[in-house]
């Protein structure tokens, strides 16, 4: 299992004779691939009609430039409030174990979903949204998962096989909510006399991911097995057991403010099998992780926010013109891309340049994805959608799975950050709180700033990329701050 130093040997290999790696518990480890699926289903499938959607709901009174403000809204409600719970939901996972806490995220992924298809006005819209990230808190946990499924000689294998699932669900999420929004118009043969979709317009992209959800739910609960040590029994955590009157509960929700005398010194053998006080989590080795964590997020999330915005915005507003269905098929291609890039090259260019080098490179592949999106409209002006502009938009999807590659790279550092093995849920979440405020300002920072560039026309409506290239610029000196090498013992 992962603990400190123990992904050294990734990186130094040659000079120290390669370890002989470990085989993945297959079974066990291919539910976990299946049960991520269902976190990037429920926030991809939103995002080709979402402008629309906006548009539908009468918001902006015909204001096309105020639309990327509430479609950044949107966006950032579920990042907001999933980081006010996900640490709390990764702590707990640490006492009660993983599995109670990933099958409440389900639940709640599915009934948050059901209730967005459902929505007719904006501020259901932000209930249903908000709902969806505070009950889930799944993200951290099922990391802390895969690393207790792993050990120094398989890490980065594992790590390459995460982004199948992230990658299905961006391509399967996009295809699902351009394709099958307004089916009583796209589809009037089989859903022309369907009232009910013609009030719910979008409730059938969002019901797919729902039922999915309903599923992983039924899979974990019969299927997936406990990897957490020596989680405490529910009874233990509502004690139902006589004795020790809500020790149990206090140890789950608020160890970190026992005093000196309510809680056994941590020594020795007993320090690595116990999860440590929250307070001794903020070492710098996980403050470094965390913040380099956080920044790739900040990037990442901004440009998958203002993407399919640009795509939908008209041409002569700075955008692409493009409806929902090809905005679902062009975001699909990236999953598809990303998905075969990671799982066929990512272990074996990590084992050869180190968790840096990755993550570094895959920060500034940023660079010229940001600087693609003025290239890409000045096409469309002056030819139309030529195959150069196809091309260029290719060269963008292509350079963008550099972010995704940097993932990787940057869990691994965090795993190897964690005090113990015991408090890696803790350091997940910890780690997840700071992404999920990232992300959080990520999409309304974004959209609000292409909005305010079309409607000033600052740099000719381009004052976005510039902000943000000079975004991608302080991640890569935060990037800087990370070893050379993952940290050891």
């Amino acid at each position: 299992m992962v603990e400190h130093g123990e992904e050294t040997p990734l990186l130094h290999s040659g000079r120290r004779g390669k370890k002989k790696s470990t085989p993945l518990p297959w079974f066990q480890f291919s539910i976990t691939l299946f049960l991520q699926l269902a976190e990037p289903l429920t926030s991809q499938v939103i995002y080709p009609f979402m402008p629309e959607l906006i548009r539908d709901l009468g918001v902006t009174h015909g204001n096309e430039s105020q639309v990327g403000y509430y479609v950044g809204m949107m966006q950032s409600i579920f990042f907001l409030t999933q980081a006010c719970t996900v640490l709390h939901w990764s702590s707990i996972s640490d006492r009660v174990g993983r599995k109670p806490v990933i099958l409440t995220g389900l639940f709640g992924l599915s009934v948050s979903m059901y209730c967005f298809g459902l929505s007719r006005t904006f501020w259901g819209l932000v209930l249903s949204r908000s709902l969806n990230g505070a009950l889930n808190g799944n993200i951290g946990v099922i990391k802390s998962m895969m690393a207790d499924l792993t050990d120094e000689t398989n890490i980065s294998k594992a790590y390459a096989y995460m982004p199948i699932a992230w990658s299905t669900g961006g391509t399967l999420g996009p295809i699902i909510g351009g394709s099958l929004s307004r089916p009583a118009e796209i589809f009037p043969r089989l859903f022309g006399d369907n009232d009910f979709l013609k009030k719910y317009p979008y409730f059938l992209p969002c019901a797919v991911p729902a039922t999915f959800s309903v599923i992983a739910w039924l899979v974990t609960f019969f299927f997936l097995e406990e990897t957490a040590p020596s989680p405490i029994s529910l009874s233990e955590l509502f004690n139902i057991r006589k004795g020790n009157p809500n020790l149990a509960l206090q140890n789950v929700v608020g160890s970190q403010n026992l005093s000196v005398t309510e809680t056994p010194v941590a020594t020795g053998k007993d320090r690595n099998e116990s999860p440590v006080p929250f307070r001794e989590l903020f070492t710098r080795r996980v403050i470094v992780a965390a913040a380099n964590y956080a920044f790739l997020s900040l990037v990442d999330i901004a440009f998958r926010a203002i993407q399919p915005l640009f795509l939908s915005t008209p041409i002569h507003l700075g955008g692409l013109g493009l409806p929902p269905s090809t905005i679902g098929k062009i975001l699909a291609v990236f999953g598809v891309l990303n998905g075969m890039f990671q799982v066929f090259f990512f272990a074996s260019i990590h084992d050869r340049w180190g968790s840096k080098k990755i993550f570094t490179a895959g920060i500034a592949s940023a660079l010229p994805v940001f600087a693609c999106f003025p290239a890409i409209n000045y096409l469309a002006r002056i030819s139309g959608y030529s195959n150069a502009l196809w091309a260029l938009v290719g060269f963008q999807i292509v350079m963008s799975i550099g972010l995704s590659l940097s993932y990787g790279a940057i869990f691994i550092f965090i795993s190897a950050a964690s005090p113990n093995r015991a408090s890696l849920g803790a350091t997940n979440g910890l780690s997840q709180t700071t992404v999920s405020l990232m992300r959080a300002i990520g999409p309304a920072m974004a959209n609000s700033l292409f909005s305010f560039s079309i409607e000033k026309g600052f740099l000719g409506g381009h004052l976005v990329y510039y902000l943000l290239l000079i975004l991608v610029c302080i991640a890569l000196g935060v990037a800087s701050l990370l070893p050379r090498h993952i940290w050891t013992t």
